[in-house]
């Protein structure tokens, strides 16, 4: 499946997060970040383990102490997705990560120090060309903005980024994306059609501190997607105050609403009514936890009668319809078998298991043949 045509994207220079490439015609990648402590090196293992098969495509650690970097040692070597160390401040951690095999790095270079502190690290990430995000963030602009703007905004958060792109400039430094992160969507939405206008690097995006699960999901769901609709946009975390699992979640369902990704179970199901001939909330409940674990795209529709359920099943590859008195599956738009609502969860999983392992096996030997 391609990306939607009706959303043109935003052209930008492309750089490379391990196997991951942002910026360009790639595909938008969806991050997340752990939350255990990274010294806990089991605990951040488990957690990434859990990121990785949802589908997350790079996960971002914080590293706030050298202990903390020994720890990213131990995780780097023994997981396969590209990681993100988070830092601030001290140089010195900056370039023990990278000296240990990091994919990106999370600074600001104006918070790391001297200008030779400066150097050093971006001499490094040059030497093993690892690639920087700029994380601007609206509740921690410098003080010298807050004196000038009075509060924060989206102009406050502008400067603040054309400032850090003015030290890498200097040292002759291109490998970046950038953020724009506030609480507050419309100041969000303002900095990063601003700066878009003024540079060609990827942007990843995010409204930060969003929420917890559904708050949050609403909120970045509504300023995300308007940022993407218009073309804006790389890469991008969904802050929740929630399992980081659920931000893959989200991030990878706003992005198939638009059409800009494909990967998993796209599910369609009606919000029931009296019409219904079986539990539809209970039945799409439970098919979506039994297979989450399916990564190939497959469109999968589940209508409670016959006013909208045939409709929909004709443009799914699987379908079902409620009907008396028994209901009708489809399988690639056309009507199959009559299912009973005894065992509706169990038939309904074992055509979608069928149906991805049929795509699986002509994607395998179409790369055969080819």
């Amino acid at each position: 499946m391609k990306s939607n045509p009706q959303i043109s994207r935003r052209k930008t220079r492309q750089i490379m997060v391990g196997n991951v490439p942002v910026g360009g015609d790639a595909p938008i990648s969806v991050q997340s970040m752990t939350n255990t402590e990274t010294r806990d090196v089991e605990a951040t293992l488990a957690q990434i383990d859990r990121l990785t098969r949802a589908g997350v495509d790079i996960v971002r650690v914080s590293v706030p102490s050298m202990e903390a970097a020994e720890a990213f040692k131990a995780i780097r070597a023994r997981v396969s997705v590209p990681l993100v160390a988070d830092i601030h401040f001290d140089h010195l951690i900056a370039l023990k990560v990278l000296d240990y095999g990091v994919d990106c790095l999370r600074i600001n270079p104006g918070n790391i120090g001297s200008e030779a502190r400066i150097r050093a690290v971006i001499d490094s990430a040059k030497d093993k060309g690892i690639p920087l995000r700029i994380g601007v963030n609206a509740g921690s602009l410098g003080k010298n903005l807050l004196r000038k703007y009075k509060e924060p905004n989206a102009e406050a958060m502008v400067e603040s980024a054309l400032n850090q792109i003015d030290i890498l400039d200097k040292l002759d430094f291109q490998n970046f994306k950038i953020s724009l992160k506030a609480s507050e969507i419309f100041m969000t939405l303002k900095a990063y059609r601003s700066l878009a206008t003024q540079i060609d690097q990827p942007f990843h995006l995010g409204i930060t501190e969003a929420g917890g699960l559904r708050s949050g999901t609403v909120k970045s769901a509504i300023g995300l997607g308007a940022l993407l609709m218009e073309g804006i946009g790389d890469t991008i975390r969904i802050s929740l105050a929630a399992d980081p699992v659920e931000e893959v979640k989200v991030g990878f369902d706003i992005l198939k609403s638009l059409g800009l990704r494909h990967k998993g179970v796209n599910l369609v199901a009606c919000p029931s009514c009296s019409r219904q001939n079986f539990d539809v909330i209970s039945v799409v409940n439970e098919l979506e936890a039994r297979l989450e674990d399916i990564t190939t795209p497959i469109d999968v529709a589940v209508i409670g009668c016959i006013v909208n359920g045939p409709g929909e099943a004709k443009v799914a590859e699987i379908g079902l319809t409620g009907a008396t008195p028994n209901n009708l599956a489809y399988i690639a738009g056309t009507p199959d078998h009559k299912i009973t609502n005894d065992n509706l969860v169990d038939e309904l999983e074992a055509m979608v298991r069928k149906r991805v392992a049929e795509k699986k096996a002509a994607s395998e030997n179409l790369i055969a043949s080819s």
